[in-house]
């Protein structure tokens, strides 16, 4: 196989496409808007230099550039002009073409020689990941996933954020683990709607209680205690002067507003993901704990199952693999996570095991059962291995396009 090799270094508002002969010489190098009047040109370039070298194998490249390159991937996936050709097309890991290029000790930093290092990456084809050019089902709901993902991070980062400022106003709340839900309608309705501390500690403890239960739907089994343990809190936490103390009030506002906005999206990805899974048919939802959100969270990375070999291919294009490191005659027993792969299938995978873990029995003893074995990180190396099982699970399932039975249901 001799292909056309054509390496395309993808910015904001313009490309450059480097076409390369099979032999590793260069046919041409050249700007091209990033646009569909331009894409269309850059098919036009392509065309001419197969029909006048006769060939019929294509290779594209690109890296993977936030969401710059992904309407020029859409458009070579669909054009016409190049249906003739053997035609590939590869999204290579940033990282992974900065470590190729470091062979080339002598290369300058610019976007022609950028092309051309990702045109010559795909001539050696070592690190080459081709796009997956299937169902448009699996890309449309990726969009919705991977939103989800974000949204979900932005929570967490935000919830951090209040726990901080949180621990200034009250200082003890965060101590003695007032509320079982630091952040559950009630709690945050005392967050919001006292002062100071000074407010909560010597308020009428009836009135307390009735706010309380007022808040709390009448679900505390045992309102006084709460209360009572609120204003223990208020009274033994730090006192804040009147200007900071108004400057914190406002920040924890905004913030207890940020942090439902961010929580009625999720509630709207979660719902809109729901729809669109029912256009995609798995087996995935046979497992119990594992509903519309993590099926769809995992079949819209993974897409046709069948384009992977094995359960340990699944595994390393998740990131869930190990790396080695022997030479001579050692041999390091502790191993460290790898930091490549897809991280949103990372993601999915490691919540839905943890969700496993709840539901269960199997996947509950094997985590509790690797938590015990250290000391250090047990539950991030427990749920890393409670998923990397549970790769296992996924691909057989999707493979075999089978129902889940549990060990102790057989």
């Amino acid at each position: 196989m001799n292909p056309l090799y054509v390496g395309i270094d993808v910015s904001s508002k313009s490309n450059v496409a480097y076409l390369m002969k099979p032999n590793g010489d260069k046919l041409s190098v050249f700007p091209i808007s990033n646009s569909l009047h331009g894409s269309q040109q850059l098919v036009k370039r392509i065309v001419s230099a197969m029909d006048m070298l006769q060939l019929d194998d294509l290779h594209i490249g690109l890296e993977a550039t936030s969401v710059y390159g992904d309407n020029l991937v859409y458009f070579l996936r669909e054009d016409g002009n190049l249906a003739k050709f053997n035609k590939k097309i590869f999204v290579l890991n940033p990282k992974q073409v900065s470590k190729f290029k470091e062979a080339y000790s002598d290369l300058p930093k610019d976007d022609y020689t950028d092309a051309f290092v990702i045109a010559d990456c795909l001539r050696f084809g070592r690190i080459n990941k081709e796009v997956y050019m299937g169902d448009y089902r699996y890309d449309a709901l990726r969009k919705l996933t991977r939103a989800r993902f974000y949204a979900v991070q932005n929570l967490t980062k935000e919830k951090q954020r209040f726990l901080n400022l949180l621990f200034t106003k009250y200082s003890s709340f965060t101590q003695t683990k007032v509320f079982s839900d630091t952040f559950s309608a009630t709690a945050l309705a005392v967050y919001e709607e006292f002062e100071s501390a000074d407010q909560l500690a010597y308020m009428d403890l009836q009135e307390l209680t009735e706010f309380i239960r007022e808040k709390g739907k009448n679900r505390f089994p045992d309102p006084d205690a709460v209360a009572h343990a609120i204003q223990k809190a208020a009274r033994s936490s730090y006192r804040l002067p009147k200007t900071v103390n108004d400057s914190v009030n406002q920040v924890l506002s905004i913030s207890i507003s940020s942090m439902k906005a961010l929580e009625t999206q999720i509630k709207a990805f979660d719902k809109a993901i729901a729809e669109q899974m029912e256009l995609i048919p798995n087996t995935l939802t046979s497992i119990k704990g594992i509903g519309a959100v993590y099926s769809a969270g995992i079949i819209a990375e993974i897409g046709d199952i069948n384009r992977f070999p094995n359960q340990a291919s699944l595994a390393k294009y998740a990131g869930l693999t190990w790396k080695r490191r022997q030479s001579g005659d050692f041999e390091a027993q502790n191993r460290h996570l790898t930091k490549s792969g897809n991280r949103y299938l990372k993601y999915y995978l490691c919540e839905a095991a943890f969700s496993l873990v709840r539901c269960d029995a199997e996947y509950s003893r094997f985590y509790h059962l690797k938590y015990k074995e250290v000391n250090k990180f047990q539950h991030k190396r427990a749920l890393a291995l409670t998923a990397r099982k549970f790769v296992r699970l996924v691909f057989r399932l999707l493979k075999d396009n089978q129902l889940y039975i549990p060990p102790e249901a057989k």
